[in-house]
């Protein structure tokens, strides 16, 4: 299993108790969707690794995790701060315009007024706001990922529908 065959689901941020549990964070919209899960990939050393779950309680976006084989606080400690990864095939379908970020790579952006812009480079996922990165007149231009600025994606055209703020682009273009 590669990187490019899965998504990002979260990351291990601490140990839980004595006996081997750790916290994982899930960076998801919906944590309940993913209350099934029996394992994850973890990202030891650059390389996906399959760990398997003895118990999983779900918290909030939160999940107090028992790995087989990991029975003791050292080896829950070897874990911190690895990020977690589910294979792309188990994420849930989504309505409509709706997209996931690594759907969007390479989509052609459309301004209301403005029309066709540039294209979607990568998305940065930040704790105050996320960021869609596009390039434009060979310029790296951020646009925020809010619902009154990125209105839809189109998958069949592979298109990104936006509403820039006035004076966005200038930013960028002014040095």
């Amino acid at each position: 299993m590669t990187k490019e065959d899965c998504f990002e689901l979260g990351k291990i941020t601490k140990t839980h108790g004595v006996k081997g549990e750790v916290i994982l964070w899930l960076d998801v919209d919906f944590p309940e969707d993913y209350e099934e899960m029996d394992s994850v990939f973890l990202e030891v050393r650059g390389e996906l690794v399959p760990f398997f779950m003895d118990s999983y309680q779900l918290r909030g976006n939160r999940a107090i995790v028992k790995f087989e084989d990991c029975d003791t606080f050292e080896k829950a400690e070897e874990l911190l701060n690895l990020q977690a990864f589910l294979p792309l095939e188990v994420l849930p379908e989504l309505d409509g315009e709706q997209f996931y970020y690594h759907e969007v790579i390479g989509f052609q952006v459309i301004d209301e007024k403005l029309g066709a812009l540039g294209l979607v480079q990568t998305v940065y996922t930040m704790q105050a706001q996320d960021l869609l990165v596009m390039s434009y007149q060979n310029k790296e231009v951020l646009i925020p990922v809010d619902p009154e600025i990125v209105l839809g994606a189109d998958k069949e055209a592979q298109t990104l529908q936006v509403n820039l703020p006035e004076g966005l682009l200038d930013v960028y273009l002014n040095d």
